[in-house]
């Protein structure tokens, strides 16, 4: 019975397909495998320097984004502006220094610290405790703090774990192994020390260490804990070693676990700047039915430069970029001809999304338009590779789309008519299975529209090895005849959804094990 109600949906669904979006879905000719090349070309081309959020590369990136929205006549979409912006800060590492009984050690040579392990400040200290390895692991029996009273003082440790048993605790991760420097600076700060200075092997560097921050969305209050790593020559000045060869930190592994007479003075000067990242909307205004919206996105920022070395991200999310732009050329053409959709369109690319969803989620918090008139989002996120997983004989006639059977029963239904009606491929939902180890739905921006009740629709390639996140993500690798194709299933479902009489439904919850 239920299988006959799902052909009778489906039945009615191609006939509603067929008289509503007619009009709209013969401008899918304006879909092709040369115009999605051409935009890609430039979104993911060296230019662009990888696009990174709050970069040069990603300003250039959504102010070609924004040209291309005006060339079509699309309207901005945040008053006058095509861009919405919020907030990205970084720190700024302005001040750093390091002095031992009055002398004054290099950055890089003999100290560092990082951004995150340190707040702004000027400490001093007239005292040390030498704590060994600074491990504490009860499942070793191994206690380099016993019988030290370290509360309000700065510890110095040695890096790794030398003979201990827990410097054997391989697999338990960088977190967890009671060996790693971040566990020992969580064992320092549970004790109440004021900091902790690593002796590291690891100087002089040989890479200039970085003064810029990692970019965060939310205001930063700061470390209060104070770190830095330090050189055997920093040590020798702070602990009573005598030698007159070179040092190393095995050297000091012998020295008693007791307080050391010292006098140390650290400044650390922070400058946190707004760096500013931007979505950049246009839209395309509805006539009857111009207070409710259909969204389409994704996100144009990618992983930036290491160096030299640019990562291009044309498939991610360059693909979804330029996918939401052909789409909005396809709109745009449609309406010079007189062929309006009934409902407004919001192409929406967004920033941040390789940083954790920043500019969707400012959107959803943010929004301009309002969510609960808001039918639909249907999110690209890489669309113009083949999985190097997938074995099966469609592999060159598929996507896989994420979030059908969740928030609205309509979804399934109008995607598999427009997918009938336009380009036939498989729609493969294997990454809406609960059990996803990947956990695929929650990881694009779609997510946050359903957390706020907004119906949505991923489509995905699938691409996780091969070159995901790797600068080998290049134009060369995209196929782009099979990006056409599912671009154009994605058009044609989008002119359903823009044309039909009612919202979707909203009859499903969002219920996700495990998260």
């Amino acid at each position: 019975m239920k299988k006959m109600l799902w052909i009778l949906l489906l039945l009615t669904s191609n006939m509603s397909f067929a008289q509503t979006s007619n009009a709209l879905t013969k401008y899918g000719k304006v879909i092709t495998a040369e115009g999605l090349k051409q935009k890609l070309s430039i979104i993911a081309s060296a230019e662009m320097e990888g696009r990174e959020t709050g970069t040069p590369g990603q300003k250039k990136a959504a102010a070609y984004i924004e040209s291309e929205f005006k060339r079509m006549g699309l309207k901005p979409g945040n008053g006058q502006s095509y861009q919405q912006v919020y907030p990205v800060y970084q720190d700024i590492l302005s001040e750093k220094k390091l002095v031992v009984n009055g002398k004054s050690f290099e950055w890089d040579k003999d100290f560092n610290f990082s951004l995150q392990g340190i707040s702004n400040g000027n400490w001093n200290f007239t005292e040390v405790v030498f704590a060994g390895y600074g491990i504490v692991d009860p499942s070793k029996s191994v206690n380099d703090y016993e019988n030290l009273e370290v509360k309000g003082k700065l510890v110095v440790v040695l890096d790794g774990g030398g003979s201990a048993p827990a410097a054997a605790a391989g697999g338990r991760g960088m977190f967890n192994n009671p060996a790693s420097s971040f566990a020992k600076m969580r064992t320092a700060a549970s004790k109440g020390a004021a900091g902790l200075l690593i002796i590291s092997p690891d100087f002089p560097k040989k890479s200039p260490s970085e003064t810029k921050g990692g970019m965060y969305l939310k205001a930063n209050t700061g470390a209060s804990f104070l770190s830095a790593a330090i050189s055997p020559e920093v040590a020798a000045n702070i602990t009573p070693i005598v030698s007159t060869n070179k040092l190393t930190v095995a050297d000091f592994k012998d020295i008693k676990k007791t307080n050391y007479p010292v006098d140390i003075n650290i400044t650390a000067k922070k400058v946190t700047e707004n760096v500013e990242s931007s979505n950049v909307i246009a839209v395309l205004p509805g006539t009857d039915k111009k207070e409710e919206y259909v969204m389409i996105t994704g996100h144009y920022d990618h992983l930036g430069k290491r160096g030299d070395v640019i990562y291009y991200g044309a498939d991610d999310d360059g693909s979804g970029t330029v996918s939401v732009m052909q789409i909005a050329e396809a709109f745009s053409v449609a309406a010079k001809k007189g062929k309006q959709p009934r409902r407004t369109i919001v192409f929406m690319t967004v920033s941040g999304e390789e940083k954790g969803l920043w500019g969707s989620e400012y959107y959803s918090e943010h929004p301009i338009f309002p969510l609960d008139q808001t039918t639909v989002d249907l999110n690209i996120d890489m669309v113009g590779r083949v999985d190097t997983e997938r074995k099966t004989g469609d592999s060159l006639n598929y996507v896989y789309v994420i979030g059908h059977d969740k928030l609205s029963t309509d979804l399934p239904v109008i995607n598999e008519a427009a997918n009938k009606a336009s380009s036939n491929i498989t729609l493969d939902y294997m990454f809406d299975d609960p059990n996803d180890k990947n956990r695929i739905y929650y990881r694009s921006d779609h997510y946050n529209f359903a957390k706020k009740g907004v119906p949505v629709l991923f489509f995905y390639d699938g691409m996780l090895l091969a070159d995901y996140h790797k600068p080998t993500d290049t134009i060369e690798k995209i196929n782009f005849d099979l990006m056409q194709k599912r671009v154009l299933m994605i058009y044609y479902t989008a002119c359903d959804m823009t044309q039909r009489d009612d919202m979707l439904k909203r009859d499903l919850k969002l219920n996700m094990p495990g998260r």
